[in-house]
């Protein structure tokens, strides 16, 4: 899969592209990644599911969702001609789940990548997230790519503790780029209300704060497999984007900058090219990885 740039919109932070049309040209993005989509309809997690903290916010919305099929029927029409790769975030609670949910996304013909969050709870082992083991993920990567024929991105969890070895199970299972970091365990606590600000306490933590965590993972990704890293974490500005290039990102998701910024995504886009002409850069392919 090729992009017109490198500059993508995170999944959860730009709904289905639709509702961010009146705010840019959506073809000039070089992806747009849509809300997490999951085999069945799911209501979520009960209000409050988002809280605000110092240089970033928690967010425990749970995949809120209407399931495949309404997506195939009733979003798909609507979005599978914007000029742009339209990629689907694809989530599940056992390998069948995201095995079924990718095998009916690989029937839509515009639609030329998934991307797997492997950072939901398998509810066969207690509710621990495929993502923190490298038998989870290659258990999920493996699934899916038996009946999925396209583009295969896998996100990452951060709430492990070594996340090249996940990277390079995903890889050896067929994998055929990752995505990472996906949000950080976080709380958050009403002091005169003593109870925690979140509907089930905890939640993930993302925004400009994850930042130095995100760059060092996918430095560190990047060296351990050979397949593409698209790197996310806290990006919003161009300036952040590049350090994610340099470290050997090949392509970066805006996420948490969207909400406030909706036209975000096109000035970092715009922010990397004057950067480049400053430094007499002919392609972002000059710049990618140049940190070893």
């Amino acid at each position: 899969m090729s992009l017109k740039n490198p500059v993508m919109t995170a999944s959860g932070t730009f709904g289905y592209g639709v509702e961010f049309a009146d705010f840019l040209d959506l073809s000039q993005l070089g992806g747009i990644i849509v809300k997490g989509t999951t085999l069945h309809a799911r209501e979520g997690n009960d209000y409050p599911r988002m809280a605000e903290t110092a240089s970033g916010m928690l967010n425990c919305v749970g995949l809120q969702n209407k399931g495949v099929e309404y997506f195939c029927s009733q979003i798909y029409p609507q979005i599978k001609d914007i000029d742009t790769n339209m990629i689907v975030n694809v989530s599940g609670s056992s390998p069948e789940d995201y095995a079924a949910c990718a095998a009916r996304i690989d029937t839509l013909e515009r639609i030329p990548a998934i991307e797997l969050n492997i950072s939901c709870p398998n509810v066969r082992q207690g509710g621990m997230a495929f993502g923190v083991t490298t038998s989870g993920a290659a258990s999920v990567v493996k699934a899916v790519r038996e009946v999925y024929h396209k583009t295969l991105i896998v996100k990452l969890s951060p709430n492990v503790t070594n996340i090249a070895d996940i990277a390079r199970a995903c890889e050896a299972e067929g994998a055929d780029s990752v995505s990472l970091i996906n949000t950080l365990m976080g709380m958050a606590v009403d002091i005169e209300r003593r109870q925690p600000l979140l509907s089930i306490a905890t939640g993930g933590l993302s925004g400009p704060a994850v930042k130095p965590v995100a760059l060092r993972m996918v430095w560190q990704v990047s060296k351990a497999v050979k397949i593409p890293v698209v790197g996310l974490g806290g990006i919003c500005t161009a300036e952040d984007a590049i350090s994610f290039l340099m470290v050997g990102a090949t392509a970066i998701e805006v996420g948490t900058a969207n909400f406030l910024d909706p036209a975000v995504t096109i000035k970092i886009r715009d922010g990397i090219n004057d950067w480049l002409d400053r430094h007499g850069c002919r392609s972002v392919q000059e710049i990618i990885g140049v940190i070893s």
